[in-house]
């Protein structure tokens, strides 16, 4: 298992090397007050400690995703560690950190008002009607997930109709009470039970000697689906998600300092990486090679998995916890999933949320619109999230660009990382089932046509906002702190 260990240390050297480096490119400012202070309301902007944003910030991001797309991801072998490691370092944690920090500097603002400002205002209405339907799509998922796990978890004594209205009755409570009064309280439990089940099924592959296929660039998929564009939607939280795009502003609202942005950003980002590498593992070790595990997801789905790798690994008692920290994943990414669709859509419309009532006139149609999405299948709504997903990145990554081209930085570290995924995402949409149903080989050509015509509108809007003096951050010297209530 050298490579699933190389692959580990390769993720924590990240963090210390590459995400020093993208914190010195961006330029931290210890002594700018962050809009925790700034915009303070007592409901999304009060300021909480490092510790509690960062285990927050990782149950935001860490769905099902680093656990399911790495499943359905060691279908096509050990190349998805490939994808994990250096999509993580080179482009998942240098999207959240970039989205963070531009989001911290723009009173918290979230991606579809940061799109607006830094790459124009079309962009706005069309990121923000984007934004809102991917957040859907994933608070939707993230329902019907977990409760599928709890569903079998106790043998079906409670139905899943049950089940789903507990849920949506949590997410509906944690979408509108203050930050502080759930998710500030609650989460750094459940983190605690999120890292101690992905940790114990990491030991137990080590102790037990699984037999984790070593690195090769050969594709194992039983259906041979072609690793590019395919593996990079497929695997998505644990490498690069533009989920993270609206979720990272949530605790741009509450961080002290720009200085802890490195450890709740990158480092969180890093943190799902080593999870991903867990469940991809474990799912290429424990079901007898890629036609064992297909048979076992084509019966079962990731679900299956899931509780099969956890009882193998950590028996009845152990394998029930691992799977409850499992569970955890997806609901602590739901709720704030709607939680990021309410604050989009009130930023949108410039409508005040410091009164319940407020809160609640946005989020209930959001919850009567994700009930019904829970009757389409799981399946198909997985390959819309993908897609939706990694376009989002793309477009979280450029606005990354945008800001350090402006800023007359290395936005190549945001641009390199845009274009592959851009060329990912446009290749996908073009050839699949759930798109325009080209062949695989005038998608290519179509894919790379388009993202060239993107990198030359990309530079033809840099030099004009660069020369436009666009302002990077918003103006707080005249913010007094007696006049926060």
């Amino acid at each position: 298992m050298y490579t699933f260990l190389a692959g580990i240390a390769l993720l924590i050297i990240g963090y210390f090397t590459y995400g020093k480096f993208v914190e010195k490119v961006f330029g931290i400012k210890e002594a700018r007050q962050t809009p925790a202070y700034t915009h303070q309301d007592g409901v999304d902007y009060l300021p909480m400690n490092t510790k509690k944003n960062s285990l927050i910030q990782l149950l935001n991001i860490a769905g099902v995703g680093p656990i399911f797309g790495p499943i359905l991801g060691a279908l096509y072998g050990p190349v998805a560690f490939l994808w994990i490691v250096f999509g993580c370092i080179f482009a998942g944690a240098v999207h959240d950190y970039l989205t963070g920090m531009i989001s911290i500097r723009n009173r918290g603002a979230h991606l579809p008002e940061l799109a607006g400002k830094f790459l124009g205002k079309v962009m706005k209405h069309v990121v923000n009607a984007f934004a809102v339907l991917l957040l859907l799509l994933t608070g939707t998922v993230f329902v019907t997930a977990p409760a599928g796990l709890l569903n079998n978890l106790m043998n079906g004594w409670a139905t899943m109709g049950l089940i789903l209205g507990a849920i949506f009755v949590y997410y509906i409570l944690a979408t509108l009470l203050p930050i502080d009064k759930i998710i500030g309280r609650f989460y750094p439990i459940f983190g605690a039970l999120l890292l101690i089940s992905a940790l114990g099924v990491g030991a137990g592959l080590v102790f037990t000697g699984a037999p984790i296929p070593e690195i090769t660039l050969s594709n194992f998929h039983p259906d041979n689906a072609p690793v590019f564009p395919l593996l990079f939607l497929t695997i998505s939280c644990g490498a690069l998600s533009g989920f993270h795009a609206t979720q990272t502003p949530i605790i741009s609202r509450t961080t002290q300092n720009e200085k802890q942005g490195r450890n709740i950003f990158y480092g969180m980002m890093i943190a799902e990486g080593v999870i991903a590498m867990i469940w991809a593992a474990a799912a290429m070790s424990l079901f007898n090679g890629p036609v064992g595990l297909n048979e076992l997801l084509a019966n079962g789905g990731p679900a299956a998995i899931v509780s099969e790798a956890s009882t193998l690994m950590l028996g009845a008692i152990g394998g029930t916890l691992a799977i409850l920290g499992v569970i955890v994943l997806p609901i602590t990414s739901g709720d704030t999933a709607f939680r990021s669709a309410r604050m989009i859509i009130a930023d949108y419309f410039n409508y005040s949320q410091r009164k319940v009532t407020n809160r609640l006139w946005i989020a209930l149609p959001l919850f009567v619109v994700a009930f019904g999405l829970t009757k389409i299948d799981f399946t198909l709504l997985w390959r819309y999230f993908s897609w939706a997903n990694q376009s989002t990145a793309m477009i979280a990554l450029w606005v990354g660009a945008m800001y350090l081209f402006i800023a007359k930085k290395n936005y190549w570290i945001a641009m390199i990382p845009a274009i592959f995924i851009t060329m990912a995402t446009t290749t996908y949409i073009l050839n699949a089932p759930i798109g325009f149903r080209l062949p695989m080989n005038v998608a290519y050509i179509g894919a790379t046509i388009i993202t060239i015509g993107v990198i030359v509108a990309f530079f033809y809007s840099a030099r004009k906002q660069r020369a436009a003096n666009i302002p990077l951050e918003i103006d707080i010297s005249g913010w007094d702190k007696d006049s926060v209530a």
